[in-house]
């Protein structure tokens, strides 16, 4: 989106920043005191060519910086995290999927190390395993790993907590109701060239919420984590959670390179976002 995504206008409009397309080579990236990524939605399909512009942008302009983009953009990082997280097989070329038996009960998701917008992405349950085997498949013949994971079944019923963090201090939550339906990939939007999920563009998807003590402990324990690990905060995180099957929420995914942020449904949460931009 080189114009940017409107969420994004009002930060932008109070900082004076103008937007620009990360391969634009007409670009002159060293004339900016800061360059923020925001919504280059593309990189999945050049990830390598991504990572190398972040890193020739440069730490001291890029947020996030280059090493935690580097270490985002694959979703392995999963296994790096020192937080309840997702239980996550990690599949290559030729690996089997995990029985559906019971250690493995119900339904399964399946989903690319590098991916957005829930492209080859599924949900399956064990009539449907054929199928979940053949997107594993298909995600390692295109030289990525595949994760499975136990669906979570409280996303159908309260949905997941989306946390949205400015220079490290809480500004918003958020509830995500549940993008995928059972057994099948989910379908993209028809016409749309970013090949997003269609039930991204539900407008009852997303909302406001209030986040538990619990949920904000877990992801502040986590952002801790990742100051400590890349010299300080992310100047902006979605620290997404689910109710485990215990209850305590579990983190289904850190967002730190191109997360929606939904600054309409946080009061005032625009003018944070820009006042982190100024500090950081």
């Amino acid at each position: 989106m080189p114009e940017g995504d409107p969420d994004d206008h009002g930060p932008a409009a109070l900082l004076g920043a103008t937007f620009h397309a990360w391969d634009d080579p007409t670009v002159d990236w060293s004339s900016f005191d800061r360059v923020v990524l925001r919504s280059p939605w593309d990189y999945t399909d050049r990830v390598v060519d991504f990572v190398a512009w972040c890193r020739g942008v440069g730490a001291t302009r890029l947020r996030n910086a280059p090493e935690l983009i580097a270490f985002n953009v694959d979703k392995r990082y999963l296994a790096e995290l020192p937080v309840p997280t997702v239980p996550t097989t990690f599949l290559g070329p030729g690996d089997a999927l995990p029985d559906f038996g019971a250690d493995r009960p119900g339904e399964v998701v399946v989903k690319p190390n590098v991916s957005g917008g829930s492209r080859d992405t599924g949900r399956f349950s064990p009539a449907t395993a054929g199928e979940a085997q053949a997107l594993v498949d298909g995600i390692t013949a295109s030289g990525r790993t595949a994760l499975v994971q136990p669906y979570q079944g409280r996303v159908d019923t309260r949905g997941e907590r989306a946390l949205v963090y400015f220079g490290g201090e809480f500004s918003h939550a958020l509830r995500k109701g549940a993008i995928l339906r059972p057994d099948e990939v989910a379908p993209l939007q028809e016409g749309n060239a970013l090949g997003v999920a269609a039930a991204m563009f539900d407008k009852a998807l997303v909302g406001p919420a209030v986040a538990e003590p619990a949920e904000l402990d877990l992801a502040a324990t986590l952002l801790a984590w990742v100051a400590d690990r890349f010299d300080g905060p992310p100047l902006y995180a979605r620290v997404d959670l689910v109710a485990g099957d215990d209850g305590a929420p579990v983190v289904m995914e850190l967002e730190v390179v191109e997360p929606s942020l939904y600054l309409m449904h946080g009061d005032g949460s625009a003018a944070r976002f820009a006042a982190a931009v100024r500090r950081s």
